[in-house]
Protein backbone atom coordinates (compact mmCIF):
# COMPACT_ATOMS: atom_id res chain seq x y z
CA UNK A 1 0.00 0.00 0.00
CA UNK A 2 1.11 3.32 -0.85
CA UNK A 3 0.58 6.87 0.73
CA UNK A 4 2.45 10.17 0.36
CA UNK A 5 4.15 12.12 3.32
CA UNK A 6 5.99 15.44 3.20
CA UNK A 7 9.53 16.75 5.19
CA UNK A 8 8.24 19.38 8.05
CA UNK A 9 11.26 21.32 9.45
CA UNK A 10 8.73 23.40 11.94
CA UNK A 11 7.28 21.51 15.28
CA UNK A 12 5.94 21.83 18.60
CA UNK A 13 2.34 22.29 19.50
CA UNK A 14 1.61 25.18 17.73
CA UNK A 15 3.04 24.12 14.49
CA UNK A 16 1.20 21.32 14.48
CA UNK A 17 -2.22 23.11 15.05
CA UNK A 18 -1.61 24.99 12.21
CA UNK A 19 -0.24 21.76 10.33
CA UNK A 20 -3.93 20.32 11.27
CA UNK A 21 -6.19 23.81 10.40
CA UNK A 22 -4.77 23.12 6.63
CA UNK A 23 -5.88 19.59 6.61
CA UNK A 24 -2.83 18.01 7.17
CA UNK A 25 -1.41 15.49 9.71
CA UNK A 26 1.93 15.31 11.30
CA UNK A 27 3.71 12.60 11.98
CA UNK A 28 7.13 10.85 12.22
CA UNK A 29 9.18 8.09 10.74
CA UNK A 30 11.82 6.46 12.87
CA UNK A 31 14.19 3.25 13.44
CA UNK A 32 16.94 1.51 10.95
CA UNK A 33 19.33 3.13 12.52
CA UNK A 34 18.53 6.35 11.12
CA UNK A 35 17.55 9.80 13.21
CA UNK A 36 13.53 10.09 13.13
CA UNK A 37 12.46 12.60 10.90
CA UNK A 38 9.75 14.83 11.45
CA UNK A 39 6.60 14.94 8.35
CA UNK A 40 3.12 15.35 7.72
CA UNK A 41 0.12 13.75 5.40
CA UNK A 42 -3.17 14.75 3.83
CA UNK A 43 -5.68 14.14 6.28
CA UNK A 44 -8.38 12.70 3.90
CA UNK A 45 -5.76 10.08 2.49
CA UNK A 46 -4.32 8.55 6.29
CA UNK A 47 -8.08 8.85 7.64
CA UNK A 48 -8.74 6.26 4.85
CA UNK A 49 -6.15 4.47 4.75
CA UNK A 50 -5.86 3.99 8.71
CA UNK A 51 -9.59 2.43 8.86
CA UNK A 52 -8.38 -0.08 6.44
CA UNK A 53 -7.34 -3.43 8.41
CA UNK A 54 -4.49 -4.10 5.94
CA UNK A 55 -2.97 -0.58 6.49
CA UNK A 56 -2.05 -2.28 10.16
CA UNK A 57 -0.03 -5.07 9.45
CA UNK A 58 1.78 -4.47 5.96
CA UNK A 59 4.90 -3.29 4.62
CA UNK A 60 4.14 -0.06 3.56
CA UNK A 61 5.24 2.31 0.52
CA UNK A 62 5.53 5.81 2.06
CA UNK A 63 6.80 8.37 -0.52
CA UNK A 64 8.21 11.07 0.78
CA UNK A 65 9.67 14.10 -0.97
CA UNK A 66 9.49 11.86 -4.12
CA UNK A 67 11.81 9.31 -2.31
CA UNK A 68 10.19 5.84 -1.91
CA UNK A 69 10.84 4.08 1.43
CA UNK A 70 9.17 0.89 3.60
CA UNK A 71 7.72 1.44 6.86
CA UNK A 72 5.47 0.16 9.07
CA UNK A 73 2.08 1.74 11.23
CA UNK A 74 3.48 2.01 14.84
CA UNK A 75 0.30 4.01 16.02
CA UNK A 76 -2.19 6.20 15.25
CA UNK A 77 -3.52 9.21 17.70
CA UNK A 78 -7.24 9.83 17.11
CA UNK A 79 -9.14 13.19 18.49
CA UNK A 80 -11.68 12.35 21.63
CA UNK A 81 -14.17 12.74 19.96
CA UNK A 82 -14.14 13.85 16.24
CA UNK A 83 -13.50 11.74 13.14
CA UNK A 84 -9.82 13.71 12.81
CA UNK A 85 -5.98 11.68 13.09
CA UNK A 86 -4.24 13.98 15.19
CA UNK A 87 -0.71 12.08 15.04
CA UNK A 88 1.13 9.22 13.57
CA UNK A 89 4.24 7.25 13.72
CA UNK A 90 5.69 5.07 11.25
CA UNK A 91 9.14 2.87 11.88
CA UNK A 92 11.23 2.14 8.55
CA UNK A 93 11.40 -1.58 7.94
CA UNK A 94 15.20 -2.80 6.34
CA UNK A 95 15.60 -6.08 4.74
CA UNK A 96 16.70 -8.82 6.82
CA UNK A 97 15.94 -7.07 9.88
CA UNK A 98 13.64 -8.93 12.64
CA UNK A 99 10.16 -7.36 12.29
CA UNK A 100 8.11 -7.16 15.86
CA UNK A 101 4.25 -6.22 15.55
CA UNK A 102 0.84 -7.19 16.10
CA UNK A 103 -1.16 -9.06 13.44
CA UNK A 104 -5.10 -9.58 13.19
CA UNK A 105 -6.91 -13.04 13.74
CA UNK A 106 -9.15 -13.85 11.28
CA UNK A 107 -11.89 -16.73 12.85
CA UNK A 108 -13.65 -18.87 9.90
CA UNK A 109 -16.31 -22.14 9.87
CA UNK A 110 -17.42 -20.67 13.82
CA UNK A 111 -20.99 -21.37 12.78
CA UNK A 112 -19.98 -24.75 10.76
CA UNK A 113 -18.72 -26.10 14.47
CA UNK A 114 -20.27 -28.80 16.58
CA UNK A 115 -20.35 -26.26 19.57
CA UNK A 116 -22.73 -24.63 17.23
CA UNK A 117 -24.72 -27.02 15.43
CA UNK A 118 -24.68 -29.84 18.55
CA UNK A 119 -24.26 -27.48 21.59
CA UNK A 120 -25.54 -24.16 20.54
CA UNK A 121 -22.92 -22.64 22.09
CA UNK A 122 -21.85 -18.93 21.67
CA UNK A 123 -18.15 -18.69 21.03
CA UNK A 124 -16.31 -15.81 22.18
CA UNK A 125 -12.99 -14.54 20.57
CA UNK A 126 -10.97 -14.27 23.52
CA UNK A 127 -7.79 -12.64 21.30
CA UNK A 128 -8.27 -10.71 18.13
CA UNK A 129 -4.70 -10.00 17.08
CA UNK A 130 -1.18 -11.72 17.80
CA UNK A 131 2.13 -10.29 18.34
CA UNK A 132 4.60 -11.99 16.02
CA UNK A 133 7.99 -11.53 14.80
CA UNK A 134 8.94 -12.21 11.07
CA UNK A 135 11.14 -10.87 8.46
CA UNK A 136 9.40 -8.01 6.51
CA UNK A 137 9.09 -10.62 3.36
CA UNK A 138 7.18 -13.12 5.48
CA UNK A 139 4.82 -10.05 6.86
CA UNK A 140 1.32 -11.85 7.00
CA UNK A 141 -1.68 -9.05 6.99
CA UNK A 142 -3.69 -11.78 9.18
CA UNK A 143 -3.25 -14.96 10.86
CA UNK A 144 -6.08 -17.34 10.29
CA UNK A 145 -8.13 -19.29 12.58
CA UNK A 146 -10.10 -22.58 11.73
CA UNK A 147 -13.11 -23.39 14.44
CA UNK A 148 -14.68 -25.72 12.21
CA UNK A 149 -13.49 -28.75 14.80
CA UNK A 150 -14.07 -26.54 17.83
CA UNK A 151 -16.57 -28.85 20.69
CA UNK A 152 -18.89 -27.17 22.99
CA UNK A 153 -17.09 -25.99 26.21
CA UNK A 154 -13.76 -26.43 24.64
CA UNK A 155 -11.27 -24.02 23.77
CA UNK A 156 -8.24 -23.11 21.18
CA UNK A 157 -5.35 -22.68 22.03
CA UNK A 158 -2.42 -20.76 19.76
CA UNK A 159 -0.60 -24.30 19.65
CA UNK A 160 -3.47 -25.64 17.46
CA UNK A 161 -3.08 -23.31 14.75
CA UNK A 162 -0.78 -23.65 11.74
CA UNK A 163 1.00 -19.81 12.03
CA UNK A 164 2.08 -19.08 8.41
CA UNK A 165 6.11 -19.68 7.26
CA UNK A 166 8.54 -17.72 8.77
CA UNK A 167 6.27 -16.21 11.49
CA UNK A 168 6.40 -16.88 15.06
CA UNK A 169 4.72 -16.14 18.24
CA UNK A 170 5.94 -13.88 20.65
CA UNK A 171 4.89 -14.69 24.28
CA UNK A 172 3.92 -11.71 26.48
CA UNK A 173 3.80 -12.22 30.49
CA UNK A 174 4.59 -15.64 30.23
CA UNK A 175 1.85 -16.97 28.26
CA UNK A 176 3.10 -19.19 25.46
CA UNK A 177 0.19 -20.84 24.40
CA UNK A 178 -3.33 -18.49 24.92
CA UNK A 179 -6.34 -19.37 24.26
CA UNK A 180 -7.58 -17.89 21.42
CA UNK A 181 -11.10 -18.52 21.05
CA UNK A 182 -13.69 -20.25 23.78
CA UNK A 183 -17.24 -21.95 23.37
CA UNK A 184 -19.33 -21.02 26.26
CA UNK A 185 -22.67 -23.06 26.78
CA UNK A 186 -25.88 -21.23 26.68
CA UNK A 187 -28.73 -22.47 28.99
CA UNK A 188 -31.73 -23.69 27.33
CA UNK A 189 -34.99 -22.75 28.29
CA UNK A 190 -36.07 -26.38 28.78
CA UNK A 191 -33.69 -25.75 31.65
CA UNK A 192 -34.94 -22.86 32.82
CA UNK A 193 -38.05 -23.99 33.08
CA UNK A 194 -37.03 -27.23 35.35
CA UNK A 195 -36.13 -24.66 37.64
CA UNK A 196 -39.48 -23.01 37.76
CA UNK A 197 -41.47 -23.47 40.89
CA UNK A 198 -44.83 -25.55 40.06
CA UNK A 199 -48.32 -23.39 39.34
CA UNK A 200 -50.11 -23.19 42.56
CA UNK A 201 -53.44 -25.61 42.61
CA UNK A 202 -56.65 -23.69 41.21
CA UNK A 203 -58.45 -22.72 44.84
CA UNK A 204 -61.87 -25.12 45.48
CA UNK A 205 -65.06 -22.99 45.07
Amino acid sequence: MKFNATSRSEQGTSASRRLRRAGRVPAIVYGADEAPVSIDLDHNEIYHAVRKEEFHASILDMQLDGKSQNVLLRSVQWHPYKQQVLHVDFQRVAAGQMLHTKVPLHFINGENSPAVKLSSSVISHVLTELEIACQPADLPQSIQVDLGNLLGGASLHLNEVKLPRGVTYVAKGGDANPVLATALAVRGAAADEGDAAPAAEPAAE
